[in-house]
């Protein structure tokens, strides 16, 4: 029996040497039918064309603009053939077996629309990042993972059902993906994939942890701790996600929640420690919300 087309996307920018790695450990997959894709988002600084040349297996898409994490999923998935298609941030290493679990959910669970392994900060003696999380705060808009900086003992080594996936490596079946929609991009970076399973669980499909598949992340390369990026996006796409999966009542209190209480926390943080940079882009994260109106829109793949 012919094993399912699995297609494999990671988007870059900039980081060549980091992605040419995740690269060597995918070459050692035992999964025997792949396909990868690897979207360079406009990198300024490193040419990409050296990952065509070291790997010339791989689909090298190019982007002329910086489309954001899920632009530049989008722009791969409408290229990609595979029944099933694997996520995977370039700043990862994974276990070489660790497909196959995750192809078996979806092989026997039809109504299986989003899954993610488990995940070991890379480089530690098996400290875990990711075993599942209980999902985005209502009232906080903040998520929490199941068995964060726990060491791997095998202790979540199960299959279950789980609140969120984790943007660092998770799996859609292709024909969720037509039924759902693609991942949203009024993101740009942080968030997306917590409201791409929203949609995904809205669409009458459940979202899913598999502790027998195992990657390796190496957490915050990408944008750096405690980047000014990083602050800006975060706080706007807290409260981006707050309104456009809270409805009612419960949006309006997490809402001023986060208005009345953490960002006048935060402000007062940052303005303390003389942090401006990150003061600025904190409120300017916030005001971004005034004057976008039309939030709620999502893109579908035309057939």
């Amino acid at each position: 029996m012919e094993t399912p087309l699995v297609s494999i996307v990671s988007v870059i920018y900039n980081q060549v040497e980091i992605t040419c790695a995740m690269l060597s450990s995918l070459r050692k997959l035992t999964y025997p039918n792949i396909e990868v894709f690897i979207v360079d988002n406009d990198s300024p600084l490193e040419d990409s064309s050296v990952i065509k040349k070291r790997f010339p297996e791989v689909h090298l898409i190019k982007s002329e603009e910086n489309l954001g994490f899920a632009g530049g999923n989008n722009l791969a998935v409408r290229q990609a053939k595979g029944k099933y298609v694997l996520f995977l941030n370039n700043d990862t290493e994974v276990d070489a077996g660790f497909l196959e679990p995750l192809v078996e959910l979806f092989e026997h669970n039809p109504k299986a629309g989003v899954a993610s392994p488990k995940i070991i900060y890379y480089g530690t003696e098996g400290i875990i990042q990711y075993a599942g999380c209980t999902g985005i705060n209502h009232w906080t808009g903040r998520g929490s993972a199941i068995g964060s900086k726990e060491k791997d003992q095998g202790q979540y080594n199960d299959l279950r059902l789980t609140d969120l996936a984790n943007g660092a490596a998770m799996m859609v079946p292709m024909e969720v993906i037509h039924k759902a929609g693609l991942m949203p991009e009024q993101y740009f970076l942080y968030y997306e994939e917590h409201d791409w399973c929203e949609m995904i669980k809205r669409a009458g499909y459940s979202c899913h942890y598999v502790g027998t598949s195992t990657i390796y992340h190496k957490e915050s390369m990408s944008v750096g701790k405690g980047s000014v990026l990083k602050t800006y996006y975060l706080n706007r796409n807290r409260l981006l996600f707050m309104r456009r999966n809270l409805k009612g009542w419960q949006q309006w209190v997490s809402i001023l929640f986060f208005l009345l209480v953490a960002i006048p926390k935060n402000s007062l943080m940052f303005g303390l420690q003389r942090q401006w940079k990150h003061l600025d882009a904190l409120w300017r994260g916030v005001k971004w919300h005034l004057s976008r109106q039309n939030i709620h829109q999502n893109i579908f793949i035309t057939r």
